[in-house]
């Protein structure tokens, strides 16, 4: 069933998503070692929606040397993981038939596909697109200096506490708190899925 793409935001749930990645290597594909999402309903953070998974890359694959985040540290339990397909059963009803929302969706949408192949995942919302057009003149769209910029690492931090940016669940959030902000701005209220996508 396709999802109505006239419904207004603040009437329907919307995922937001990160992965962290090994980054590229040669001769290695990149693949996600963590996955975090939550749930936007009614235009606020639901801070009981928080979901976050290690996901296994094997012992002995090297990872990007500029890849971030905290992989180095947590080698052995990503090791020891599950495998994306693995918590598809536990996940799959967060991702299909509702909006999908990340910061510079390219990567969640090439792992979240491979994750399920045979689905459709759509409509994106792109927060880093949005904050382009809406906050002009940003010295930075970077996800971490974007929430910095705006006044929301307290809020973020708040929900998301003893995390910072390129963890998963942390990055999650903060693009969950930005799509908040931008909803709380005026005229935004009526905004349905397909202008936003």
């Amino acid at each position: 069933m396709a999802m109505d793409l006239s419904v207004a935001i603040f009437d329907t749930e919307i995922t937001v998503l990160d992965y962290e990645s090994t980054g590229s290597l040669a001769g290695y594909e990149n693949e996600p070692w963590q996955i975090g999402m939550v749930s936007l309903k009614g235009g606020k953070i639901d801070a009981d929606s928080m979901f976050e998974s290690l996901l296994r890359v094997d012992a002995n694959r090297p990872f990007n040397s500029h890849a971030p985040g905290r992989h180095s540290l947590l080698r052995d339990q990503i090791a020891e993981a599950p495998a994306q397909q693995e918590l598809w059963p536990q996940i799959k009803h967060r991702l299909i038939d509702r909006p999908l929302c990340a910061h510079n969706v390219a990567t969640e949408k090439k792992f979240t596909r491979a994750a399920a192949p045979m689905h459709r995942f759509s409509p994106w919302i792109d927060t880093l697109k949005m904050a382009r057009k809406v906050w002009p003149g940003c010295s930075s769209y970077a996800l971490g200096d974007l929430v910095r910029i705006l006044g929301l690492t307290k809020e973020v931090d708040a929900v998301c506490p003893d995390r910072e940016v390129h963890d998963a669940l942390y990055d999650a959030v903060a693009s969950a708190m930005l799509l908040e902000h931008l909803l709380e701005q005026p005229g935004w209220r009526g905004v349905t899925v397909a202008e936003l996508a």
